[in-house]
């Protein structure tokens, strides 16, 4: 599903690269399999994640993704791979002036799919993250927890093989954050391949499973 061969990342480019982000990483995750991805603020959780988002491509190292080797696709191959990818980001961002139910549908209007079919997807998200009665509401009526569960929604709605969550739970009070890591424990379950960045270590000592951590741009744990 995913493996990673002495990755190394930096901003910039020609003569003048920026100073290096991420430095030899190297680690492999199996379909289905689940890692939280550790470290203090600063670590480089969210340059790894863009990675593997396909936001940006390595600059030195070789990267797979999906089976898929990143270094020898197109930029034009990238947009199909990156829709079998769902990303939920810390901040939510969802679109202030759409619907709960339009922010979910909004990665199936883009794909195309028939609006009977699209219907039927976003209800059944509704129904699983618990807001079917608030389809309806914007995003500014909604609590920070109910935010974050649209977020989840919207990035799952697509059926993704691979769903990243960056900081999911550093808005939320602690009953909120454990309902979103429940729901991403589902999903894990059914067979999804799931990353979760997070600085909260009480949180994964709640939940134990496989962790990579990072310090200072390196991977110093695989367990």
């Amino acid at each position: 599903m995913i493996r990673l061969d002495h990755v190394g990342l930096h901003y910039g480019s020609g003569k003048r690269p920026g100073p290096p982000i991420l430095h030899d990483i190297s680690f492999t995750i199996p379909q289905g399999g689940f890692r939280w991805l550790r470290g203090p603020s600063g670590a480089g959780k969210s340059s790894l994640m863009s990675l593997l988002n396909l936001a940006i491509r390595p600059s030195s190292g070789r990267m797979t993704v999906l089976g898929e080797e990143i270094d020898r696709l197109e930029r034009r191959d990238l947009p199909p791979l990156r829709r079998r990818i769902g990303m939920v980001f810390q901040d939510f961002r969802l679109l202030s002036h759409l619907s709960v139910f339009d922010n979910i549908a909004l990665p199936l209007r883009l794909a195309g799919l028939p609006e009977p079919e699209l219907r039927e997807n976003v209800d059944e998200m509704l129904a699983w993250v618990d807001l079917a009665r608030k389809a309806t509401r914007r995003p500014v009526e909604l609590s920070g927890g109910e935010q974050q569960r649209v977020a989840i929604a919207r990035a799952v709605v697509g059926r993704p093989r691979l769903l990243l969550a960056d900081e999911p739970t550093g808005n939320l009070d602690d009953m909120q954050a454990l309902r979103q890591i429940r729901l991403l424990g589902e999903l894990n379950r059914l067979g999804t391949t799931v990353v979760v960045a997070t600085h909260n270590d009480a949180l994964v000592a709640r939940h134990p499973g496989p962790s990579l951590r990072l310090e200072d741009g390196r991977l110093v744990a695989d367990e």
